[in-house]
């Protein structure tokens, strides 16, 4: 059976109120990314950084999945092959829309992680600078995010999947950010069928045998009816 290899990113949870990088007057134009998405930042005002994280994650919480999480959870369900969900959001939207297994490049909103010792616990609404690790007692606790100048989490689980692919699908990213911005060429020099799903074309457009332009929560589930029906 095909494996289906799935990459998303901010532009899939757009439609449920969780700005990207690009929205004007939104949560990230307040805040100087290298102040508050960076280890430097977060070692000069870890205050700044956990307020702006705090702000995400209350924003995270209120939101719900759309109709694009929805359908990929439901091709999970009805594919005969296995279905690879990789995403570079950190909000836990596919999980609540009921996706399986889905590996975040870039940590979760719902995570914390003690610098010291490297523990890892489930994030309270707030978090704050004096938080103590509830492994070693530090004071050394942020979001497990990772920033800018970090390694993206699960990626030795990633290449050998983009490798196995027979189709990798591209939904909502911008292809500005590596190693995610290689991976439809990784994988297509493999023998993928590469498809990108997106609002405008990416950056990386050149590397896709195919592309489809609209809204996520209309060209995502069309697609997904499309390829059950064709599989059927």
């Amino acid at each position: 059976m095909e494996t289906i290899v799935i990459l998303t990113g901010a532009g899939i949870s757009a439609e449920s109120g969780l700005g990207t990088f690009r929205d004007k007057d939104g949560l990230w134009t307040r805040y100087d990314l290298n102040e508050v998405a960076t280890p430097d930042g977060f070692a000069r005002n870890p205050a700044l950084v956990h307020e702006f994280y705090n702000a995400r994650r209350a924003n995270a919480r209120t939101a719900k999945p759309n109709a694009a999480h929805e359908a990929l959870a439901r091709l999970q369900r009805a594919w005969p092959g296995k279905v690879w969900i990789v995403t570079q959001n950190v909000d836990d939207l596919h999980e609540r829309a009921g996706s399986t297994g889905v590996l975040h490049l870039h940590g979760v909103l719902e995570g914390a992680l003690c610098a010291r010792c490297g523990q890892r616990w489930s994030a309270p609404a707030r978090m704050h600078p004096a938080d103590p690790c509830p492994a070693c007692g530090e004071a050394q606790t942020r979001p497990d995010i990772v920033w800018f100048g970090e390694y993206p989490y699960h990626m030795a689980e990633i290449w050998p999947l983009l490798r196995a692919a027979d189709l990798f699908v591209a939904i909502g990213s911008s292809g500005t950010v590596y190693p995610a911005a290689a991976f439809a060429q990784d994988a297509g020099r493999a023998g993928a069928h590469c498809l990108e799903l997106n609002a405008e074309a990416s950056a990386t457009a050149p590397d896709f045998d195919e592309i489809r332009l609209g809204p996520a929560t209309q060209i995502v589930p069309a697609w997904v009816d499309e390829i059950l029906a064709r599989r059927g």
